[in-house]
């Protein structure tokens, strides 16, 4: 598998043009599946591995997908309701295509989902949420197989017992073409949901309450075509932004939409980061870096996609510091890394105490998952000496272009592309 060389020790200085964001790019895509009449174009759209494993899938169910540049474009009709376990195990976001499915063409069989190994992340919740909508719903042999009655989906009152984003996309894409009104009680509020939202009612869609614990659909008939911009990506100018902090750099991030990183930039303010922000530009420096203890929530809370990059930056703050992990019960792999690195990290259940110390040294190290990834990557632009990171493959699923977009900032990284 391919691995990352990186020369740690050069601050980081330039601009940065942030990407569409992965996480809003996957459940927009899905709604190709609920398309009667024209095409979706997906604009500033992220090209990487999870979105050319979901075109793949949705390519297989029958869908055409044409990506040029930063635009994807998204038409045709289903002629399988299929998604096989060959397709899905790469990725948990396949999940996404079992709304639409079923309350599309009313039946839909789905491989149980795989992606990173960072806990169980169970389906139950989706398969509660088309349950409660009026679909038979069963898993046998490892895939969920799902009938809507002949009627259809019809609307319902949806509480979800925890805040779930995937459950609540795929509740919205499902309720959209259900008979009546739906109401999702402890909704996801995620800027992805309201991205989501946003494009299904510039296909026709009714829905409300987005980026709101209580979100209503009244049912349409039909959704057509539409053109919808992908969110800029906040987990990767969160990235950048720790980057920036842990190599005492200076960078621009473009294309950035700072309103949704108020808690994360509050937290590196305190960690002695200097942030300017506009419209759609964070600016980011610092001369030193402070503990600060944090602890993982659901949005507005501190993202636990950012917990391994912060973590990072501890390794090497003035002090000590302690992160809970609230998310994700397997979420610390990371850890022996960079302990590997010279860090001292103390982990007790879903608590890591790190006490920092000057420098990081470079090391031979293997990631684990998709931020455990970008966390050692950050933590080797920094350190004294040469990190060796393999398993790359799992950056590849959510950074887009990371080796030019860092070396074009001062960074010396490149690509070993391992037989």
């Amino acid at each position: 598998m391919d691995s990352l060389i990186i020369q740690g020790g050069n601050p980081l200085r330039g601009k940065i043009k942030i990407s569409g964001a992965k996480n809003a790019a996957l459940p927009l895509m899905a709604c190709g599946l609920l398309l009667s009449k024209g095409s979706l174009e997906l604009t500033s759209f992220p090209k990487l591995a999870d979105t050319n494993s979901m075109a793949t899938l949705l390519i297989n169910l029958g869908l055409k997908i044409e990506i040029k540049n930063d635009n994807a474009l998204i038409f045709g009709r289903p002629n399988n309701f299929n998604a096989p376990y060959d397709l899905v195990n790469k990725m948990r976001a396949s999940i996404l295509v079992l709304g639409p499915l079923l309350t599309r063409f009313g039946s839909a069989r789905v491989s149980l989902p795989g992606g990173c190994s960072i806990g169980t992340r169970p389906v139950d919740l989706h398969i509660k949420a088309m349950k409660a909508l009026g679909a038979k719903v069963k898993i046998i042999k490892g895939y969920v197989e799902a009938q809507a009655p002949k009627e259809g989906l019809k609307g319902c009152i949806i509480n979800f017992p925890k805040v779930s984003v995937g459950a609540t996309e795929n509740t919205i894409m499902a309720a959209s073409l259900a008979k009546g009104e739906t109401i999702i009680t402890n909704a996801a509020k995620e800027p992805e949901i309201i991205n989501l939202a946003n494009c299904l009612n510039e296909m026709g869609a009714k829905i409300s309450g987005a980026g709101t614990n209580e979100i209503k659909i009244t049912g349409v008939k039909v959704l057509l075509g539409t053109k919808c911009k992908v969110i800029s990506d906040r987990i990767e100018t969160g990235s950048y932004a720790i980057a920036s902090l842990m190599t005492k750099g200076e960078l621009e991030l473009n294309n950035a939409e700072p309103l949704y990183l108020s808690e994360l930039n509050e937290t590196l303010l305190k960690s002695g980061a200097i942030i300017k922000t506009s419209q759609d530009k964070i600016f980011v420096s610092s001369k030193s870096i402070l503990p600060v203890n944090v602890e993982t929530g659901v949005y507005p809370g501190f993202p636990t996609d950012l917990q391994a990059q912060f973590m990072s930056l501890m390794c090497i703050a003035n002090g000590k510091s302690e992160i809970k992990e609230n998310i994700f019960e397997n979420r610390f792999m990371h850890v022996p890394e960079l302990i590997r690195m010279g860090a001292k990290i103390n982990v007790n259940g879903g608590i890591a105490k790190i006490k920092g110390v000057k420098k990081l040294n470079g090391a031979p190290i293997m990631a684990t998952d998709l931020r455990a990834s970008i966390s050692l990557v950050i933590a080797a632009l920094s350190a004294k000496g040469e990190s060796q990171i393999s398993n790359v493959f799992h950056l590849d699923r959510g950074y887009e272009d990371i080796e030019n977009k860092l070396s074009n900032c001062g960074a010396k990284i490149k690509r070993v592309f391992n037989k």
